[in-house]
C-alpha cells in the first residue's frame, strides 16, 4: 500500500507539470492565432487542464474499470465550479463574460441532461459517446469562428506570449507525455486504493481521482486570476466541465467495448448534483456578472458538504437517513431561496438604474 501512496503522489506531480507544460505551450500557440483570453480559457486551456481527465477515463476504461471513469468526469465537474471557481473567487472577485451566461453556460447544462437522459439505461454506449463527442466538435469549431469574427475581446489587447513556437509545440508534447504517464499511475493507485478500502471505483473516481485530475485546472485559473485575466479563470472551469463531458466521456464510450456503465447511485444522486451545479451557475453569473469572495466561500462550503455526503453513502452509514431528510428540508430549500434573492435583488438594480 505504501508504494501505492507514493505512486498516487507521484501520478499527481507527473499531471499538475504535464497539465502547466501543455497549458503553457497551447495558450502561446492560441495567441498567435489571435484568440482572446476567454476563447482561450474556454477551448485552448480547458482541453489543457482537461487532457488528466481524458488519459485518466481512457486509461481506466480499458482497464475495466468503467466506473472510475464515470466519476472521474462528474467528479470533476462538480469539483470545477464549486471547487476551482470557489478558491479561485476567494483569491479575487472573478469577472463573468456575458457570452458564458448566455451562451457557454447554457451548453454546459444541456450538455449534463444529455449524460443522464444517455445513461439512464445504465450504460452510455458508443452511439451516445459519438454524439457527445460531435456536439464537442461543434462547439469547439463555433467558439472559434466567433472569436476570430470578432465577437470576442480583441487579442490585440492581450499580452503576448515570450514563447517562440518551436518552444510552444515542444512543451504541448512533453505535457502530453507526463499527462499520459501521470495518468497511468494514478489509475493504478486508485485502482489498489478501492480493493484495500473496500468501495467501488466510482466512489474512488468522484474524490480522489476527481481532486487529483482537477488540480490543473486548480493551477490555471489561479494563476490567471492572479494575472488579471479573470475572464480566463472563469471560461477555463466552464471549458473544461464541457470537455469533460463531450471529449473525455464521448471519447470514452466510444472507445470501450461495452461502453461506459452509469450506476444507479450514480444516476440518480451524482449526475444531478453535475446538473444542479451547472444550472446554479445561471442565476450566480447573472447577478452582477461576477462572482464574489462570499459567492466563493458557498461553493467550497456545498462542495465540503457534497464530499462528506459521498463518503457516508459509500459507508452505508446509519445517518444516511438522516442527512437525506436535512438535504431535502433544509440545503435544497435554502440554496434555492438564496438564488431567488440574487437574481430578484439584481433585477430591481437593473430596473432603477
Amino acid at each position: 500500500m505504501t508504494l501505492h501512496v507514493f505512486l498516487f503522489l507521484g501520478g499527481l506531480v507527473v499531471l499538475v507539470t504535464g497539465g502547466h507544460a501543455l497549458v503553457s505551450g497551447a495558450v502561446a500557440l492560441a495567441r498567435r492565432f489571435g484568440l482572446s483570453s476567454l476563447v482561450i480559457g474556454l477551448t485552448v486551456v480547458a482541453w489543457g487542464t482537461g487532457a488528466p481527465e481524458l488519459a485518466v477515463s481512457l486509461g481506466a476504461v480499458m482497464g475495466g474499470q468503467g466506473g472510475l471513469a464515470l466519476g472521474n468526469v462528474v467528479g470533476s465537474n462538480i469539483i470545477n465550479i464549486l471547487g476551482v471557481l470557489g478558491v479561485t473567487a476567494l483569491l479575487a472577485p472573478l469577472v463573468v463574460s456575458r457570452r458564458l451566461v448566455w451562451r457557454d453556460v447554457p451548453i454546459l447544462i444541456m450538455l449534463s441532461f444529455a449524460v443522464f437522459f444517455l445513461g439512464v439505461n445504465g450504460q452510455i454506449g458508443r452511439l451516445g459517446g459519438t454524439l457527445l463527442f460531435t456536439a464537442g466538435l461543434v462547439y469547439t469549431v463555433y467558439a472559434i469562428r466567433v472569436s476570430r469574427q470578432g465577437g470576442e475581446a480583441s487579442p490585440d489587447d492581450e499580452p503576448r506570449s515570450r514563447l517562440g513556437l518551436t518552444r510552444a509545440v515542444l512543451l504541448v508534447a512533453v505535457g502530453m507525455v507526463l499527462l499520459v504517464l501521470g495518468a497511468r499511475w494514478m489509475v493504478e493507485a486508485a485502482s489498489a486504493f478501492a480493493r484495500a478500502l473496500g468501495v467501488s471505483d466510482l466512489v474512488v473516481g468522484l474524490t480522489v481521482v476527481a481532486v487529483g485530475t482537477s488540480l490543473p485546472e486548480v493551477a490555471a485559473s489561479l494563476v490567471a486570476a492572479a494575472r488579471g485575466q479573470r475572464d480566463m479563470a472563469v471560461g477555463n472551469a466552464i471549458g473544461s466541465n464541457i470537455f469533460n463531458i463531450a471529449y473525455v466521456l464521448g471519447l470514452t464510450a466510444v472507445v470501450a467495448p461495452a461502453g461506459v456503465p452509469v450506476p444507479e447511485a450514480a444516476l440518480w444522486f451524482d449526475l444531478p448534483v453535475m446538473i444542479a451545479v451547472a444550472v446554479a451557475c445561471l442565476p450566480i453569473f447573472f447577478a452582477g456578472h461576477r462572482i464574489a469572495r462570499w459567492e466563493g466561500a458557498i461553493f467550497l462550503s456545498y462542495y465540503a458538504v457534497y464530499l462528506f455526503f459521498v463518503v457516508v453513502q459509500a459507508e452505508q452509514h446509519t445517518a444516511l437517513p438522516a442527512l437525506n431528510r436535512a438535504v431535502m428540508v433544509f440545503v435544497i430549500p435554502l440554496s434555492v431561496a438564496t438564488l431567488s434573492v440574487v437574481v430578484w435583488r439584481e433585477v430591481r438594480r437593473r430596473r432603477a438604474a
